[in-house]
This record gives structure tokens, sequence and C-alpha cells, in this order.
């Protein structure tokens, strides 16, 4: 993506103006002053990871100037990077919905699959699904899935969503084609293709431990929201908007909801259809994938490529597809399939801003230097490569946010490990910086608050289940690399 990129071209101008110490401890303040006025004192999380923000760059003598521009730009440019894509995907997933396509997938689905089994399928669609997609773009197209299979058998909300978001967060830092494993198989100049076979070694075992097993420990303790609170089950609103030019009927009166029941049924959308339009985004993106992997830069097939496999190209592909195959071919009027689209993007306003200022928190993290400071404290411990490069990226990762940045920092810190190494261990230790990238997501990371609003959980209930997952994906990973080392190296 456009942030990652940018991430990955230039450090931060800014820096903190106080020592080492003082700016750990500042760090750890702010952070736990940002869960204090969510959980506590009630602030909506947007207030609170703006005052947030001002504590750390004022207190690490960023100054006023710095402070609200290293925000602002971190805001603007998460909300540039994933607030459109989860836009159109709320869009794309109206359609989904309000069309009927979802419930005929969704019945397949379950009727195929048994109910023990939903967890163990859900986790494997989410691995197949974020193998080519960014995390935030594959939990958008995953999402709407999610809340209907759990309608439909009534298994809790976690023990269906935390194997999905398992996978999907593993894949995300650990695996290629994703910037970050790319970034570190070149600082290490490691075998690509080596490196992806030992990573689904270790990725399968890792996502079934902290996916449908953890899961189901954790929907025991947590209590699942209610389907009907979250965003993509709120059917009956969207059936009432946008009805054809030929009703004439206006939003909101109860004329438009009898006329919107009265109406012929719509013709539901076949499987092929179905699948075919969900697919062609993530089509297109592993076409951008395999293009970079396999053809030269400046080739005119990899340019095309890369402009078709853009997320929100391929998303907005699907878009228009889907107001063929789930609006107009169904038996929707235009002026209905424009209603049904434009409702979906309410339900996703706040997450969208959530997001937005969970990304502007973390780049005031990143420009305060904390990544670095921790990277200088731990590198010089004399701990075995493959586990200083896990303890590395996962302390960065827990104290700016980003798992792309915790992977950058690592890499260029330990790139001189990589010297002469096989390549084997090469390859195991760009896994194990890309394992200790997942750990410990928590509110200065945009995921965090996607995931939170996204399930309509707490900040507590947060913390117990998307951060648990992500610290047990972590460690479990982490685990199998050194293990699989002992074998290989």
């Amino acid at each position: 993506m456009r942030l990652v990129a940018a991430m990955a071209a230039q450090e931060p101008a800014a820096t903190a103006a106080i020592g080492q110490g003082p700016l750990l401890g500042l760090t750890v303040a702010t952070i736990v002053i940002v869960i204090v006025l969510i959980a506590w004192a009630k602030l909506h999380p947007l207030i609170a990871l703006i005052l947030g923000s001002a504590v750390l760059g004022l207190g690490s003598g960023l100054g006023a100037e710095s402070t609200v521009a290293e925000f602002v730009d971190g805001l603007g440019g998460t909300i540039g990077d994933i607030g459109l894509l989860i836009a159109l995907g709320a869009m794309l997933g109206q359609l989904l919905n309000v069309s009927g396509a979802a419930d005929r997938l969704v019945d397949r689905f379950v009727h195929a699959v048994p109910e023990r089994a939903i967890p163990w399928a859900m986790a494997a669609i989410a691995f197949l699904i974020g193998l080519p997609l960014f995390f935030e773009v594959a939990l958008v197209l995953v999402f709407p899935i999610i809340v209907l299979v759990v309608r439909r058998t009534g298994v809790p909300l976690l023990k269906v969503a935390i194997p999905a978001l398992a996978a999907l967060s593993l894949l995300n830092g650990f695996l290629p084609p994703h910037p970050g494993p790319l970034l570190a198989v070149s600082a290490f100049d490691a075998d690509l293709g080596l490196t992806l076979l030992y990573g689904l070694i270790v990725a399968i075992p890792t996502v079934i431990i902290g996916g449908p097993l953890l899961g189901n420990v954790l929907a025991r303790v947590v209590p699942s929201p209610p389907v009907e609170s979250l965003p993509y089950d709120r059917r009956d609103e969207n059936d009432d908007e946008g009805n054809d030019e030929k009703d004439g009927a206006g939003k909101g009166s109860g004329g438009a909801r009898v006329a919107a029941r009265e109406k012929p049924a719509l013709r539901v959308p076949s499987i092929g259809a179905t699948l075919a339009t969900m697919l062609l985004p993530i089509v297109l993106m592993l076409v951008r994938a395999i293009a970079e992997l396999v053809l030269p830069e400046g080739n005119a097939a990899r340019r095309f490529a890369e402009t078709i496999g853009e997320p929100t190209v391929a998303l907005l592909a699907g878009c228009l597809l889907a107001m063929v195959t789930f609006g107009l071919a169904t038996g929707m009027g235009r002026q209905k399939v424009s209603g049904v689209m434009g409702s979906g993007l309410p339900l996703v306003a706040g997450v969208i801003l959530i997001v937005g200022a969970g990304g502007g928190f973390k780049n005031t993290l990143v420009a305060t230097g904390v990544g670095d400071t921790i990277a200088e404290l731990t590198r010089d411990l004399g701990l075995p490569a493959l586990v200083l490069a896990w303890l590395l990226a996962a302390l960065i990762r827990i104290a700016v946010g980003s798992g792309t940045v915790a992977i950058i920092t690592t890499a260029g810190l330990l790139a001189p490990l990589a010297t002469g190494m096989d390549p084997s261990n090469a390859a195991l230790l760009a896994l194990a910086v890309g394992a200790g990238s997942r750990f410990g997501s928590h509110v200065n990371d945009a995921g965090f608050w996607m995931v939170k609003e996204f399930l309509n959980l707490s900040v507590k209930d947060t913390f117990r289940t998307w951060t648990l997952m992500d610290c047990v994906v972590s460690l479990v990973a982490g685990a199998g690399v050194v293990a699989l080392g002992a074998v290989v190296g």
C-alpha cells in the first residue's frame, strides 16, 4: 500500500528531545492514559487518541507544530490507505447482503460443513483469502461472511471470528507476498521460495492453535456481542432505502417500507455469480502479487497488473461487478442499487475515523524514535539470532503499533547478521522477524480499532480477544521458526 511504501522510503523528520529512559516511560504512560480515557472515563476513542498523541508529542519534545503535523499525516495517510477500502467493502457487503447472495452462499456453506467444523472452515477460507491480500482488505471481504454464518448457525461470534482473524493477522506479517515479509527477505538476501515453504510449514499449525483452538476457549470466557449489533446485520434498514425510480417513495417514510415489502421478490444471484463477484478483487490482487514476483520492473504487463491489482482499484472493480450481479441482474432499479450501496457508508463512518486516529497515534509514536531506542537497547543482549530477531520485532511492534515499521527497523539492524548465512538460516531469520511483528496489537494499532468496531467489542474485550490472539499467534509462530531452525539449520 502507499502508506507502507512511504514508511519504508523515509523516516520521520522529527525526533524526541528527551533521553531513552524518559521516552520509554512516557510511551508506556501515554498508552495507559489512552486506555484509561476510553475504558474508565468513557471518552470516545477518537478524542482519546487525539489527546494521547498530544501528551506523547508535547511530552517527548516534538513540539506542538510537529505533533499536530505527525498526527494529521498519520490520520490522513491511514484514512487514504484504509478508509476507502473499508468504504468500498461496506458498499459491496451491503449489496451482497440485501440481494440475498450472501444468504444463499452461507446456506450452501452451512449445509456442507458440520457445525463443529465451522471454525476450522472459516480459518481455511480466511487463510486462502489472506494469502494475496492486505489484512484490511481481507477483513472487509471476510467479515460479512462471518456475520451471516453466525446469524444462520447460532455459533458464538468469537468462535467463528477468531479463527479467521488468526489466519489474516499471521499472513499479513509472516508470509510473502505481503510487503513486510518481502522487505525482510530482501534485507537478509533470503531465498523467496524457501522462505515461503518454511513459512507455510509454520503457519498452518500456528493458525490451528491461534484460531479454532483458541477461539473455542475465548468463546467460553468472553461473551460474544449479539449478531444484531454488527454493521452488516442491519438488513431491515437497507431494504427500506433506495427504492426503484417507479415507486417515487422517499427514504424513511412508512410508505416506503410498505412499498418495499410489497414489491416482487428479487431474483437471488446464483452461487457462481456470487463467487465470481467476491473473488474478482482477490484474483486481481493475486495477479499483481505474482507479476511483482516473476516480471522485471518496467515490464508493461507488470505495470498493468500493478494497476488492476492496486487494492482500491480491485475493490472498485468488485463493486462495479456487484452492481450488476447483485443489483441490476436481480431486478433492482438503478436508484435502489445506489441506495443500497450508500446505506453501507454510515455503518462504517465511525470505524474509518477511529482507525484513522489510531494511525495518527502510531505516526506520532514513530516520530518520537521510540522504536530505534528499543532496538539499540536490545541488540547487544547476546541472544541467538532467531530469538533476537523475534524479540526486537515484538518490542518495536508494541511500541509503535506497526508491524511493517517493526520489520523494517529489525531487518535493518540485523542485516549484518545475515551476511554469509546459508539460504535456510536467512529464510528462518526473515520468518522470525515476521513472527515477532505480529505480537501485542493494542491501542496504537489501527487494526486493533478495526477489529473492535467491526466486532462491536469493548476495549477490555478487544484486549482479551484480539490482542491475546495476536500474542498467541506470534509466540507459536516464533517457537515454530526456532524449532524448524533446529531441524534444518
